[in-house]
C-alpha cells in the first residue's frame, strides 16, 4: 500500500468497483423503511459549477447515511434538457440542439461520476427524449380532459430577444427577461394556459403541511399567491353590459365616482365612442409595449383616457365615467376596478390630474375631511358617511364592521357577493421555439382543438428543421409535420407548432424516478406511492416560486385524476446557499478585473486606470473571473477533498466562501486519517478481551468515540449541520492521534469507527481504507454506528482549587462524589496542601461538580 494519500489512484478504482458491483442500485425490500433523496436535476449546460457541487454532495451524503441506517433509499439523477439556453447555443454553434444537449448530459454525467456520487443510474430521465416526453404529452392531455387546459387569446410578455412569450413568473422585477435580459414587451396573441387558479386555495391552505419547509419558502408562496378577501359587484354600462369588479373593500362603494379597464378589456372597443376612439386606440398601443412592473410602478405617474362612455354605480344608481388605463391589468380580478379616490391614493392621484370628483365616505376620529380639499387619500380608520345603510358603522375589516355589514347587504340585495382574490394567475405555458415538448393538440376547423390520442404518443419533434438565427420556431414552417387530419372527424387539419415551457416537464419528472424504465405507463401508482413523497429535497433558493410551486399544482392535479394518494411532493426542503468566491472589482468604473492581470493581490489595484480595487465575495460568474472549475479542484485534490471543504465550510442553507487555504486543510486533514489507519493496519496489535477493565486512557478515548457518533448522528438529523460534522470528525482523529496505546481494542473501534463516520462524506478514502483493515465487505454497506452510553458516562471530572478566591488549579475527582467528599478529597490534595499548610481553614465553599474555595488566615 501506498504511504501517502493519492486520491487519484483510489477515486476511479471504487467508483468503477461500486458501479460493477451496483452498490448504489435502489434497494426494493418493502419490509425497509423507505426514504427518497433527491436533488434538483439540472440543466446539461456542458460543466459542473461549484453550485451543482454543493447540491449534490450534500443529497449523497444525506442518502448515504440513511442507506447505513437500514432504510430503503432512493437516490436518482436526471437532466432538465429542453428549454431556450439548449436551443440558443446549439443556435450559435451551428449544430442541432438535440446533438448539443446529449453531448452536454454524456460530459456531465461523467463529471457526477468523478464526485463519487451514489445514484441509481438505471433510473436515469432526460426530460427531452421521446420516451420521457411522451409521458409529459400525456399528462398535457390529462390536464385538458380535466378543462385545466386551454387556449386564448390574452396580453403576454414577450421577450423581443429569445421570440418567445415568458410567464409572469419569468419577468424579474425590473420587467425583464430572467433569460435574455431583454426589456419585456407586451403583445396580444392566443396562447396556451392551465389553470392553477381553481387550485389557489389548495396551494395556500397546504403551506400548513409542509413543516418541513424553510418559512422564507412558504412565505414567498403565499405571498405569490396573494391572496385576498372581499366582494364581487356587478356594475352595468348604460348600454347594458355588465361590467363585475372584485374589491376588498366594498364598504367604499358608495364613494365610487368612476371606473377604470385595463387597456386589454374585451368591452374597450365597444364602449369607446367615435370622438374618443383616436386617443383611446393611441393609449392602448402604447399601453401594449409596456411591462407589467412598468405599468404598476408606484412611483410612475398614473395615465389614462376616458372612453367616453359611462356606468351606473349598482348601490347609488349615480351614473359615472369609464376610463381605461394601464395600471390595471386584465390578469388580476377581473381587468376593471370601481375608482374611490378619496380612500386610495392611486385613484385620488389619478381622480386629481384629470379632476374628476373626490366623495369622502370614511371620516377619521379626528378631522372632518373635505374631497374638494383633500391633498392625499384617507386610508385609515374612521366612521362611514355618505354610505345608505352603512352609516354610522366603524369603518374597517373586523366582525360587525363596514366591510362584512356591506358583503352581507350586497349579498341580501342581489348586487354582488363575498369571494377571495388571489394574485396567482394561470400559467401560461405555450413557447414560440422549437426545442420543447411538442403540444399534442391537432386544430380542427370542424371540432377545434383536439387532443392526440394517447396511442400516438410521442408527437415527436421533427428534426429536420432549419434554424436562421433566434427567431420564430421553425416548426411554423414545416408543412410536412402541420398538416395531418383531424383525430376525431378526419378533417385536414393543423398541428399546435408551440411547444411547452421547460417548467412542464420539471413538474412531474420526481414522480417518474420510481418507475423510470415504464413504458406502458407514465409511472405504476403503486410504485410511485409507494416511494413518494420525496423525503429530502435539495435545491437553490431561486426555484422557490416557479418549479416549487407548479410542483406542487401538478400533484395536486394527478391526485385528484386517480393517480396520486397524497397532497404534497416534498416533505422537507433544503434550500443551499450560493457558492462564492473572491472577485476584483473597480469601485470607480464598476468593473470586473481578472486576478491574472493584477499584478499584486495584497494591494489589488486595476491595471489601467491604477484604482485601487475592491475585494468582494460573489456568486461564481465568468463575468466576474471569479469561478472555480471543480475540474480543477478535483485534479489536484481528489473528489473527497473537494466534498469535504464544501460541506465544512458552512452550513447547507448558508453562503458559502471559497477559501483555497481552507480546501488545502481539508486535504491536510484527509491525509492525516490516511497515515492514521495506514500505521494501524501496518503494525501488530495484542487483542483485549471485550470484558477486560479500561484504563482510564482508554475509558476516555472510548468516551471520545461514543461522544462522536452521539454528535455526528444528531448532526445529521433535522437540519443536516453537515458542517459541525465534519468538525466532530475531525475531533475524533485528533483522540486517536493523541492516544498513548495504539494496540488496544478501544483503539481498533475508534479507527473502525472514524471509517464509518467517514464514509458518507468522504467515500473513496473510508472504501480504501476499510479494506486495508482487512474487511471484504464494502464501508459503505456496514450498519451505522450507534452511542453505547455507558461509554458515555464520565467517571471523572476536573475540580477546580481556590483558595481565597484565587485559582490555584485542578484535580480530578470521581463525578458522583458528594458535597462532603468531595471537601474531603480537595483538603487531602497535594495542591490544595501547598497552598494551605500551616493555615486556619475558617471556611470551605463547595459548589459540587465544579470548585472547592478555602477560606484561610494565617
Amino acid at each position: 500500500m501506498e504511504s501517502r494519500y493519492n486520491p487519484a489512484a483510489i477515486e476511479e478504482k471504487w467508483q468503477q468497483a461500486w458501479e460493477a458491483e451496483g452498490l448504489h442500485g435502489t434497494n426494493e425490500d418493502a419490509s425497509k423503511p423507505k426514504f427518497y433523496a433527491l436533488s434538483m436535476f439540472p440543466y446539461p449546460s456542458g460543466n459542473l459549477h461549484m453550485g451543482h457541487v454543493r447540491n449534490y454532495t450534500i443529497t449523497d451524503v444525506i442518502a448515504r447515511v440513511h442507506r447505513m441506517k437500514g432504510y430503503r433509499v432512493l437516490h436518482p439523477m436526471g437532466w432538465d434538457a429542453f428549454g431556450l439556453p439548449a436551443e440558443n447555443a446549439a443556435i450559435d454553434r451551428g449544430v442541432h440542439p438535440a446533438k448539443w444537449t446529449y453531448q452536454n448530459v454524456a460530459q456531465m454525467r461523467g463529471q457526477l461520476k468523478q464526485l463519487g456520487l451514489s445514484y441509481d443510474w438505471e433510473r436515469e430521465v432526460t426530460t427531452c427524449s421521446p420516451d420521457y416526453y411522451r409521458w409529459t404529452q400525456w399528462l398535457f392531455l390529462e390536464f385538458f380532459k380535466a378543462g385545466l387546459a386551454y387556449q386564448k387569446e390574452s396580453a403576454v410578455n414577450w421577450d423581443p430577444i429569445d421570440q418567445t412569450v415568458l410567464a409572469n413568473e419569468q419577468v424579474d422585477s425590473e420587467g425583464k427577461s430572467w433569460r435574455s435580459g431583454a426589456k419585456v414587451e407586451r403583445r396580444m396573441l392566443r396562447q396556451w394556459f392551465l389553470k392553477i387558479t381553481d387550485y389557489a386555495e389548495q396551494l395556500l391552505k397546504d403551506l400548513d403541511q409542509l413543516e418541513g419547509w424553510p418559512e422564507r419558502v412558504r412565505l414567498m408562496q403565499e405571498n405569490w399567491i396573494g391572496r385576498s378577501t372581499g366582494a364581487q359587484v356587478v356594475f352595468k354600462t348604460e348600454a347594458g353590459d355588465e361590467l363585475p369588479i372584485f374589491t376588498t373593500r366594498p364598504d367604499t362603494l358608495w364613494g365610487a365616482t368612476f371606473m377604470v379597464l385595463s387597456p386589454e378589456h374585451p368591452l374597450v372597443e365597444s364602449l369607446t365612442t367615435a370622438e374618443q376612439a383616436h386617443v383611446v386606440n393611441a393609449y392602448r398601443t402604447e399601453a401594449a409595449g409596456k411591462s407589467e412592473i412598468d405599468r404598476t410602478a408606484e412611483d410612475r405617474e398614473k395615465t389614462g383616457v376616458w372612453t367616453g362612455s359611462f356606468a351606473v354605480n349598482p348601490v347609488s344608481n349615480e351614473r359615472i365615467p369609464i376610463w381605461i388605463a394601464d395600471y390595471v391589468l386584465m390578469g388580476y380580478g377581473t381587468g376593471a376596478i370601481m375608482a374611490v379616490p378619496a380612500h386610495d391614493q392611486r385613484d385620488f392621484e389619478f381622480a386629481r390630474k384629470y379632476s374628476l370628483p373626490v366623495r369622502v365616505v370614511v371620516q377619521p376620529p379626528d378631522d372632518l375631511l373635505d374631497g374638494h380639499t383633500m391633498k392625499v387619500a384617507h386610508v385609515g380608520e374612521g366612521v362611514m358617511v355618505h354610505s345608505g345603510p352603512l352609516n354610522g358603522a366603524a369603518a374597517g375589516k373586523g366582525p360587525g364592521q363596514s366591510v362584512e355589514r356591506a358583503i352581507a347587504w350586497l349579498e341580501e340585495q342581489g348586487l354582488g357577493k363575498g369571494t377571495a382574490n388571489y394574485r396567482l394567475r394561470d400559467w401560461l405555458i405555450s413557447r414560440q421555439r422549437y426545442w420543447g415538448c411538442p403540444i399534442p393538440v391537432v386544430h380542427c376547423p370542424n371540432c377545434g382543438p383536439v387532443g392526440v390520442p394517447s396511442d400516438q404518443l410521442p408527437v415527436q419533434l421533427p428534426e429536420d428543421v432549419e434554424f436562421s438565427g433566434r427567431g420564430p420556431s421553425p416548426l411554423a414552417k414545416l408543412e410536412s409535420w402541420i398538416r395531418v387530419p383531424c383525430p376525431s372527424c378526419g378533417t385536414p387539419a393543423r398541428r399546435e407548432t408551440d411547444t411547452m415551457d421547460t417548467f412542464i416537464c420539471s413538474s412531474w419528472y420526481f414522480l417518474r424516478y420510481p418507475d423510470a424504465q415504464n413504458d406502458e405507463q407514465v409511472f405504476d401508482p403503486s410504485k410511485t406511492n409507494d416511494w413518494m413523497p420525496v423525503d429530502q429535497y435539495v435545491g437553490g433558493i431561486e426555484h422557490a416560486i416557479l418549479h416549487l410551486l407548479y410542483s406542487r399544482f401538478f400533484t395536486k392535479v394527478l391526485r385528484d385524476r386517480g393517480l396520486l394518494n397524497f397532497d404534497e411532493p416534498f416533505k422537507r426542503l433544503l434550500t443551499q446557499g450560493m457558492v462564492q468566491a473572491a472577485a476584483y472589482k473597480n469601485p470607480v468604473t464598476g468593473k470586473y478585473i481578472t486576478p491574472s492581470d493584477i499584478a499584486d493581490l495584497s494591494d489589488p489595484r486595476d491595471p489601467v486606470t491604477g484604482d485601487k480595487l475592491d475585494v468582494v465575495f460573489e456568486k461564481m460568474s465568468k463575468s466576474k473571473y471569479n469561478g472555480i472549475d471543480p475540474k480543477e479542484v478535483l485534479g489536484k485534490y481528489g473528489a473527497d477533498t473537494a466534498r469535504m471543504f464544501i460541506l465544512f465550510k458552512a452550513p447547507p442553507e448558508k453562503d458559502l466562501e471559497w477559501d483555497d487555504a481552507d480546501v488545502e486543510g481539508q486535504f491536510r486533514f484527509l491525509n492525516r486519517v490516511w497515515r492514521l489507519v495506514a500505521e494501524f493496519a501496518d503494525h501488530p496489535r495484542e487483542s483485549v478481551a471485550a470484558n477486560a477493565d479500561l484504563s482510564k486512557p482508554e475509558k476516555d478515548l472510548r468516551r471520545a468515540i461514543h461522544t462522536a457518533i452521539q454528535a455526528i448522528t444528531e448532526d445529521l438529523e433535522g437540519d443536516y449541520q453537515l458542517n459541525t460534522a465534519v468538525s466532530e470528525l475531525m475531533k475524533l482523529s485528533n483522540a486517536l492521534s493523541d492516544a498513548s496505546d495504539k494496540s488496544t481494542s478501544v483503539y481498533a473501534e475508534g479507527i473502525e469507527t472514524l471509517l464509518l463516520l467517514l464514509a458518507p462524506f468522504a467515500p473513496h478514502i473510508a472504501e480504501e481504507l476499510w479494506h486495508l483493515l482487512g474487511h471484504a465487505d464494502s464501508v459503505h454497506q456496514q450498519g451505522w454506528p450507534k452511542a453505547n452510553p455507558e461509554a458515555l458516562v464520565v467517571d471523572e471530572i476536573p475540580l477546580v482549587i481556590q483558595v481565597m478566591g484565587k485559582t490555584r488549579g485542578t484535580i480530578q475527582v470521581p463525578a458522583k462524589a458528594s458535597k462532603d467528599d468531595l471537601e474531603a478529597l480537595a483538603k487531602e490534595s497535594d495542591l490544595a496542601k501547598k497552598y494551605i499548610e500551616g493555615k486556619t481553614i475558617k471556611k470551605v465553599i463547595v459548589v459540587p461538580g465544579k470548585l472547592v474555595n478555602f477560606v484561610v488566615s494565617e
